[in-house]
């Protein structure tokens, strides 16, 4: 097997991997389907299908029938796997033809796709599967690469498919997917016998073999002469996108902008639903909105209906200097806000224009992706993946309308044929059939101390019920090994000093830049030391003032201001300890700071309660288990002061609570997780977590 050189796309079919699975024509179409889904300029998350056709045993008669496997509705191609897929039998597929009644009656086909399951744990069928079921080929690629976008958008699609490709392709104008798009499909083929595939118009590609391994490299050498054709062509004729009228400002400039402006567009974005942030200022993305062509091309919106489906018909452009002072955020919010209020109403209007009698109800009118010229492009959703992944398919929309002009002119679809996908029943059923989000989904939280013992707790715990969560610490290693243990778009780090107050806004500023905000403040940072008066130092002391309180007030500084900003409220919970309401012996300093931290949680819930922001404690005691601050000296002390050994703590500190019970760092994390979700309307309080204390009752 002669491995193909190609430029413009990713080659990674591995021939041992394959001969692997030699026999199994399944297995070697999700091969295929991971690999392609591999490479982003070929499809994005979510977007594109891909289907095999093999020969089986019909459990009811015994007979060989013809099955197709297909990607399932929801599915992504990179990541498919048998659970994702769908099985039907290809006959009964084909027979629905008899039954079909016309594009008028297209959606009630997708019911019908259930009549033909052969497979009964199959995912629910898509709407493409008659894409698949009603062509002739054993394996079939439906792909949205840019490349092929940039040539179904152009103007003059159809003259320039044929100068590609000859009569080697097919080619048919724009028609929403469905069963009659398959018919189309089918009758192309008939038309056009010995093609290698098909380009539809302002969609995508249909290509196909008779082996998985034949179909991939069929896929790869269309789009490859594709992107070729519009590379031999790009700034030629004109600049690409008509030529560079801003420079962009230094990296380093971009990201502290960047970090500045998103809350008050995250807020601004949030009026309808509280949303989750992207940011990236990628080369492509700053060529296309530094460009002469920005102003022109924006508003005609995205082409594909993958793309447009996530990134809302068309973007909004700030009318903001790229080195526009943002302290003054009120200032800055008054400039902006007019933008958010017109790309609103011209929501409404391009949905009262478009809208059909049965149409969903309207949804968010705020726009997913916000162009700053200059600085970059921020996306926002219900949650990081989804906002990451808008992210992408605007990419991939800028390399389609830059390949399009390259080669001819760029054309969007009809906003009535675009308003028919985005608000088609078939799509508001996947969206009703979504699961229910989580009590903490689309908030942002970070926590301070989140290496290990009860941060890492906290995050694990807020992360499990749907938020994201910035892991702080001062130790590198320790906390970039706790973010490793989530999946990707839950968490991210930063290294963070909490005495130092440019330390502490740079992690908050991480929070800005991965998910546009901060809902959530708990500064669960500490160290304990347990001296006498005399033994105790200045050096103690300072160190316990500096971690526990002064981080405290610099973290809630840091975190009000982007709060303010956002003009959503929030949360700070603050983790203390039963030690600042009990006086005990060789505890002056902790306990001094532990009292200097409730304290202070209370004034400023009182300062912050009309702004919804809630300020409330946790105080823990005697958590031993899996706590950092019981390492070393602080457990040689407490052992100490209460004439027992070290090994003998755990039993002390589990005897001496009323209900006899061991404190575990995940107790806290529930603690925070009841005042974040249930304790809505409490603020200034304080909870023990500490199995029952009687003498640190609040009251």
């Amino acid at each position: 097997m002669k491995v193909k050189t190609f430029k413009h796309v990713k080659y990674l079919w591995d021939e041992q991997k394959a001969a692997e699975m030699e026999g199994d024509e399944v297995a070697l179409f999700l091969y295929r389907s991971n690999i392609l889904g591999a490479d982003l300029r070929i499809t994005n998350y979510g977007g594109g299908n891909t289907s095999c056709k093999t020969i089986e045993t019909d459990p009811l008669t015994g007979k060989e029938v013809e099955v197709m496997w297909v990607k399932g509705s929801g599915g992504d191609i990179g990541t498919l796997t048998r659970k994702g897929i769908a099985g039907l039998y290809a006959g009964r597929l084909r027979s629905l033809k008899q039954v079909y009644r016309g594009l008028e009656h297209e959606d009630e086909m997708v019911a019908l796709f259930n009549h033909c399951l052969y497979d009964l744990d199959s995912r629910a069928p898509s709407i493409d599967t008659p894409l698949h079921g009603l062509l002739p080929f054993k394996h079939i690629d439906h792909l949205h690469p840019d490349a092929l976008i940039a040539v179904a958008a152009a103007k003059d699609s159809r003259a320039i498919t044929r100068e590609i490709w000859g009569d080697t392709m097919g080619w048919i104008p724009w028609q929403r997917p469905g069963f009659d798009l398959g018919l189309q499909l089918e009758k192309c083929l008939e038309d056009n016998p010995g093609i290698r595939g098909i380009v539809l118009g302002s969609h995508g590609l249909f290509t196909w073999g008779e082996t998985s391994y034949e179909c991939y490299v069929n896929s790869l050498e269309v789009i490859e002469q594709a992107s070729q054709y519009i590379e031999e062509r790009l700034g030629k004729k004109r600049p690409v996108f008509g030529g560079q009228i801003q420079e962009s400002l230094p990296a380093g400039e971009r990201q502290k902008q960047a970090a500045q402006l998103a809350p008050i567009l995250r807020g601004l974005c949030s009026s309808h639903k509280k949303m989750v942030g992207h940011f990236t200022d990628d080369p492509r993305v700053l060529e296309f909105i530094n460009s002469k062509d920005l102003p022109r091309l924006a508003p005609l919106g995205t082409s594909c209906p993958d793309h447009f489906l996530r990134t809302k018909i068309m973007p909004l452009v700030l009318d903001l200097p790229a080195d526009a002072g943002l302290s003054n955020y009120k200032a800055v919010r008054e400039r902006i806000e007019p933008l958010f209020e017109q790309y609103r109403k011209d929501y409404a209007e391009y949905y009262e224009t478009c809208r059909r009698p049965d149409s969903p109800a309207m949804r968010d009118p705020n726009p997913v992706v916000i162009l700053y010229p200059g600085v970059g492009m921020f996306t926002f959703s219900k949650d990081k993946q989804t906002a990451r992944v808008a992210s992408e398919f605007y990419i991939n929309a800028i390399n389609v309308m830059r390949g399009a002009e390259a080669i001819s002119e760029y054309t969007a679809l009809p906003r009535q044929e675009a308003f028919d996908i985005e608000y088609w029943l078939l799509e508001e059923a996947k969206l009703q059939r979504m699961p229910a989000e989580k009590l903490l989904s689309r908030r942002v939280a970070i926590i301070t101390g989140a290496g290990g013992g009860i941060g890492k707790a906290i995050a694990d715990k807020l992360a499990a019920e749907g938020a994201n969560v910035v892991l702080t610490d001062v130790a590198e290693g320790r906390v970039k090994e706790a973010n490793n243990t989530y999946a990707r778009d839950v968490s991210a780090y930063a290294v963070c000093d909490v005495t130092d107050a440019g330390s502490v806004a740079g992690a908050c500023e991480k929070a800005c830049l991965e998910f546009g905000g901060v809902d959530i403040v708990v500064h669960s940072a500490g160290l304990a030391i347990s001296k006498s008066l005399e033994e105790t130092s200045e050096k103690d002391w300072n160190l316990l003032q500096g971690v526990l309180v002064e981080g405290q007030f610099l973290l809630a500084k840091s975190g009000v201001e982007i709060m303010r900003k956002q003009g959503m409220g929030g949360d700070i919970v603050n983790i203390a300890s039963k030690n600042g309401l009990v006086a005990g012996p060789n505890n002056v300093a902790y306990g001094t700071a532990k009292a200097a931290q409730q304290h202070m949680s209370r004034l400023l819930a009182a300062e912050l309660g009309p702004e919804k922001i809630r300020v409330n404690t946790v105080n823990p005691d005697g958590v031993i288990v899996g706590s950092k601050i019981w390492e070393g000296e602080w457990a040689e002390g407490r052992a100490k002061a209460y004439g027992i050994s070290v090994e003998d703590l755990p039993a002390h500190y589990a005897k001496r609570n009323l209900m006899n019970e061991i404190i575990l760092p995940e107790d806290i994390a529930n603690g925070v997780f009841a005042l974040l979700t249930m304790l809505k309307k409490s603020t200034g309080n304080i909870i023990n977590v500490d199995g029952g204390i009687a003498a640190s009752f609040v009251r």
